[in-house]
């Protein structure tokens, strides 16, 4: 069909075939590989070393950074599993053995064990028996890849290899007194010891390997807690910084204007469902619609607001803030649409315009529909578009707007997921225009889908997709 013949149903009809959330320049391809690969690069966890004296709260912090940390997957993994078995003749002369030297521990195993957590895999602890000595050697404790992974342990500081994998470094500080007085009753009761054993083995070894190996790995801490578990403070502090560091993707530190909602296990359980190809249709809708709608407030919580004073209903002054007045969304076809409904259930009456972008051919031409409000200049635009991937669709919807006169700071692109090849394409040319997404996914594969993605999403969400 002559492109001067073209006509907007023709085009709309063919729009409604499988949507690409990007046009891909495959010029480009191999001078954008490498730029991308580290951003591809699976998400690390991050390591927490926490480390002090023995019985000084070391456990008692973990256990309320991880109660604190309750909406991510945390696991903790101690250094006491790593201790060596003893052979025969040293559980003889177990009183003579020193549990308390680095030799004790097995840190080559402790080293493998948290590089493949590190990396995404499980691995096996092993269990350690401190009655008999020894590990199990028919049991272990599974433990799962996660967003943090907190190492406790006396000597997980002397070892430079172990502190190299660590994010954090933490050091209990405790009182000598108290330290002694807790492993008297922890040995007693946990471990079916006797006080003098206790008191003989503190004196032999526990008192003399704190000075020489514990106390002097103090100075590589990144924060030292004193009392232990009794410095609320310090523990609320270090977790508020944990939060920040776990909120902030790799591409976030790189663009400044671009926004990942936080991640709960509701938003990553919505995810899972959403991206499951056995869903419902119903559910898919259903699931995508409370996702959008977070991303929609997280958007329009960027744009600009005034100070306002109300007079409650109390008679009393409340100080607030008032809306901002210029606002329209514009929403890419054909995805795009289906964010359109939670954008006017949060702002009620505004005015969305459309933009088509629609590959013509195998000659590359673009055939561009719009429909736009007439003073979208003096607007603030919400650009609505579910799925981010290459980003060349989304710059020419940008160019248009701002060929209409949109200042490119005033414009915010909101997606549910974003590949980084596609963050990367947008914020090298736009680099006032922000983009809030609820996830950035790893890459995209060789047809330029993400992955692991969701699809194609306009045919999911609107049922064409049999």
């Amino acid at each position: 069909m002559p492109e001067e013949t073209t006509s907007i149903d023709y085009v709309m009809e063919k729009a409604s075939g499988p949507h690409f959330s990007g046009l891909r320049n495959p010029s480009a391809d191999s001078a954008s590989s490498s730029a991308f690969s580290d951003a591809n690069a699976p998400r690390q966890p991050f390591v927490i070393g926490v480390s002090g004296g023995t019985a000084s709260g070391k456990t008692t912090v973990c256990d309320m950074i991880i109660q604190q940390l309750h909406d991510h997957r945390v696991v903790l993994v101690n250094q006491d599993s790593f201790y060596r078995g003893l052979n025969a003749e040293e559980v003889k002369r177990v009183h003579e053995y020193n549990f308390d030297h680095p030799d004790a521990f097995d840190t080559e195993q402790l080293l493998e064990c948290v590089q493949k957590l590190k990396s995404g895999h499980s691995v096996q602890v092993p269990i350690y028996d401190f009655k008999h000595h020894r590990r199990s050697s028919d049991s272990f404790r599974q433990v799962n890849a996660s967003d943090v992974i907190i190492l406790e342990g006396i000597l997980v500081f002397h070892d430079q290899r172990v502190r190299n994998l660590m994010n954090m470094k933490i050091f209990v500080d405790t009182d000598a007194d108290v330290r002694l007085a807790r492993r008297i009753r922890r040995d007693t009761v946990e471990r079916g010891r006797d006080v003098n054993s206790v008191l003989e083995q503190y004196a032999k070894f526990v008192k003399p390997a704190f000075d020489d190996f514990v106390l002097p790995s103090k100075k590589y801490a990144d924060v030292i807690i004193p009392r232990g578990g009794d410095n609320h403070v310090a523990i609320d502090l270090i977790v508020q910084h944990i939060r920040t560091k776990l909120g902030q993707h790799d591409l976030c530190k790189i663009y400044p204007n671009v926004y990942v909602i936080q991640s709960t296990f509701q938003i990553r359980g919505m995810h899972t469902l959403i991206r499951d190809r056995e869903i419902s249709k119903h559910d898919f809708v259903f699931y995508s619609d409370r996702l959008i709608r977070l991303v929609v407030e997280h958007g329009l919580g960027h744009l600009p607001f005034t100070e306002k004073q109300v007079v409650t209903p109390t008679a009393s002054v409340y100080t607030g803030v008032d809306f901002c007045k210029k606002l329209c969304g514009v929403s890419i076809v054909r995805s795009g649409e289906s964010m359109e409904n939670a954008l006017r259930a949060c702002c009620k009456g505004i005015k969305i315009g459309k933009i088509l972008i629609h590959r013509d051919g195998d000659n590359g031409k673009q055939l561009i529909y719009e429909k736009l409000p007439k003073d979208i200049s003096e607007r603030h635009v919400l650009l609505l578009d579910p799925v981010l991937a290459t980003g060349n669709s989304a710059n020419h919807a940008i160019e248009l707007l701002i060929q209409k006169g949109v200042p490119e700071s005033h414009i915010i692109f909101l997606n549910l997921i974003s590949a980084p090849e596609g963050i990367h394409c947008v914020c090298k040319r736009f680099p006032s225009l922000k983009i809030v997404t609820s996830e950035i996914d790893v890459a995209l594969n060789e047809e330029f889908r993400v992955i692991p993605g969701m699809g194609e999403f306009g045919d999911r969400y609107f049922g064409t997709d049999d």
